[in-house]
């Protein structure tokens, strides 16, 4: 007797039939990573949303330089790009990237602005000359590597909260603060975005939720001001994720992605990405979409399932 074929099959026949990808099939929207990663690929197919890759993310399957990376991401499809660590690369190297950027039409994402102020201080919430003019002095700095690397968005931490002080006094600092670096962002048309951090992978920072980031851009009142609506973060301190961007939509000018637990790509934690991804897309977001976190695997074999996940989210 002949082996009937299996329903995988059908809906990949059923799906070349339509001139669709077989995903656009599949009974339920939160699969695994490994039934993603059985599904097919579409090389130089441009992804519906601009996710951005790190260096080092593809790094077996193109190569250790950093040219080499973009246009290896370039040829699956991805347009954007982005490197928290951009300002410690040297100079060269930020020309080097943002030649082969323009050259290939991608778009640089975030890099961090103030890694001197993110941290371990009370940055935002003291009110201190010497951590005011410390963030400006980094706010500056990144204007020039910006400049450089063709960026529009930087990350801003917030520093730790001060358990001592009444939440009102750290916000009217917070406020004062941001209101100073704007000053400087606007003359060069850039934008600050700034990152609610989790609890539980970051105790004690000042700026944790969305409701929060959202009230300060209100009070700043600048365009150069805005919300980095990290998804990994914001699941894990608050959840009701399409409801809460849907809120701050109008202040949010940058996504980064990674699920939970675990912070690797979409499929492997409990984030419905393709739901989310989905409503993003229908929203008209243009913007970046960072993918700040790990693989769930190593090696080739983890960079082949990595480029799979981000398919099978992005089939809605």
């Amino acid at each position: 007797m002949p082996q009937l074929p299996s329903r995988r099959s059908l809906l990949k026949v059923t799906a070349a039939a339509a001139g669709l990808p077989a995903a656009a099939f599949a009974v339920g929207s939160n699969r695994s990573t490994d039934e993603m990663a059985a599904e097919p690929t579409q090389s130089n197919q441009p992804f519906q949303l601009a996710y951005a890759p790190h260096f080092g993310m593809f790094e077996n399957s193109a190569g250790k330089d950093l040219v080499a990376q973009l246009e290896w991401a370039h040829d699956q499809g991805f347009t954007a790009w982005e490197d928290n660590g951009m300002t410690r690369k040297s100079v060269e190297d930020q020309k080097r990237v943002a030649a082969a950027m323009e050259r290939l039409g991608m778009t640089m994402g975030v890099f961090v602005a103030n890694f001197g102020t993110a941290f371990g201080e009370q940055t935002f919430t003291s009110n201190k000359k010497d951590s005011r003019d410390n963030f400006l002095n980094d706010l500056r700095s990144a204007v020039e590597v910006a400049k450089r690397v063709n960026a529009k968005w930087m990350t801003v931490v917030l520093g730790e909260r001060d358990p001592r002080l009444a939440q009102g006094y750290q916000d009217a600092s917070a406020i004062d603060m941001l209101r100073r670096g704007a000053e400087i962002f606007e003359q060069h048309d850039l934008v600050m975005v700034m990152e609610p951090l989790n609890f539980r992978d970051h105790p004690n920072l000042y700026l944790m939720n969305s409701d929060h980031a959202y009230m300060l851009c209100k009070a700043v009142r600048s365009p150069a001001v805005k919300i980095l609506f990290d998804i990994y973060h914001q699941a894990i301190s608050e959840g009701n994720l399409i409801p809460n961007i849907d809120h701050c939509w109008d202040e949010i000018a940058y996504f980064q992605i990674g699920d939970n637990p675990g912070r690797n790509e979409p499929g492997t934690g409990d984030v419905n990405y393709r739901n989310i991804f989905r409503h993003i897309h229908q929203r008209g977001f243009t913007g970046v979409l960072g993918m700040e976190h790990g693989k769930s695997q190593g090696g080739l074999d983890g960079e082949t399932k990595l480029l799979a996940a981000y398919r099978a989210a992005d089939s809605f």
